[in-house]
């Protein structure tokens, strides 16, 4: 028997919910008078979302990124959190003052209120969080035009190259091992960009799972083909990948965890994005346009989803 992926298993529940045709969003909404309720959970599971000496007040932060960074996608400020934390026996009261440290932490970087939640035991550390929002429109994945800008809110491959270090002993010069491993231990998702940018922009998506998961869903979603011109590689990567023989496309594309927003953009709003990326110093790098057809290109080279997804 194949194994399940998890765009499958959604199915199977979708189906079982009664929705017949599932739209994949980065957050489920609901109708309150006028305004939507926007709502997003994203578990973080210690043997596979936490590298090796990860300190917990950072894996507690890193639980709440994950959220976070999808509702800088869609354009929406999270009010209110609620955290599940699941522990393994003789969790220890200093572990235990560390991920309440960060979660505050987070709280108060991000701006929202921690109403509560749950404990519970298990045979590792699972930490649920659901964040909750309030907006008048989110930022949707098929809302590409033919024409658009496709652009990002900073360089990839520097999160891949941080876990290839971490876990798998690669070399790098000490300023990329640096900055490569920060990437992975401390991520920085986009909410104040994408909040202010919401209403200047087309189609988004965070990239936590792969910049050509993000690509191939937005063109497949949107009905149009992505035609890229560059690939956004960050400075240094292309020596890292060559000494450690690794794919410097795959370090790019295929690596995950950045929490970077892909995005486009109509043409006539672009100025006024670049203007609010120097604002907000975000590094903003267009890497093509979005055409009529569909799938995804670079330059001739057809780029495939070869992002994160879980296997069951």
């Amino acid at each position: 028997m194949s194994k399940l992926d998890e765009r499958q298993v959604i199915e199977i529940f979708q189906r079982a919910f009664g929705n017949k045709k599932f739209v994949s969003e980065d957050v489920e909404t609901f109708q309150i008078g006028k305004n939507f309720g926007v709502i997003k959970t994203d578990t973080l599971v210690a043997s596979t979302d936490v590298p090796p000496k990860m300190d917990l007040v950072d894996v507690a932060r890193k639980s709440v990124v994950a959220s976070v960074s999808d509702f800088a996608a869609k354009g929406v400020r999270p009010l209110y959190c609620i955290i599940s934390v699941s522990m393994p026996k003789n969790f220890s009261k200093p572990k235990v003052a560390q991920l309440a440290k960060g979660f505050q932490i987070a709280s108060k970087e991000f701006g929202f209120r921690i109403l509560g939640g749950d404990t519970n035991r298990a045979k590792e550390l699972v930490i649920s969080v659901t964040l909750v929002g309030m907006a008048g429109k989110i930022t949707p994945r098929n809302g590409s035009r033919v024409g658009d800008r496709i652009v990002v809110t900073g360089p990839f491959g520097l999160s891949s190259a941080g876990l290839e270090i971490i876990l798998n002993g690669k070399i790098a010069a000490s300023k990329f091992q640096s900055q490569a491993k920060k990437a992975v231990l401390h991520p920085m998702p986009r909410l104040d960009f994408g909040i202010r940018a919401a209403n200047l922009v087309s189609a988004a998506m965070d990239s936590s799972d792969g910049l050509s998961t993000c690509l191939v869903e937005m063109a497949e979603q949107s009905k149009k083909k992505f035609s890229l011109t560059f690939a956004p590689g960050v400075d240094g990567l292309q020596e890292f990948a060559s000494s450690n023989r690794l794919d410097f496309l795959d370090l790019i594309f295929n690596g995950g965890e950045e929490y970077e927003m892909v995005i486009t953009v109509p043409s006539s709003n672009m100025n006024k994005l670049k203007k609010l990326a120097k604002e907000q110093k975000i590094h903003l790098i267009e890497i093509g346009r979005v055409q009529r057809g569909s799938g995804v290109v670079l330059q001739k080279t057809e780029i495939k989803n070869g992002g994160w997804s879980h296997k069951f």
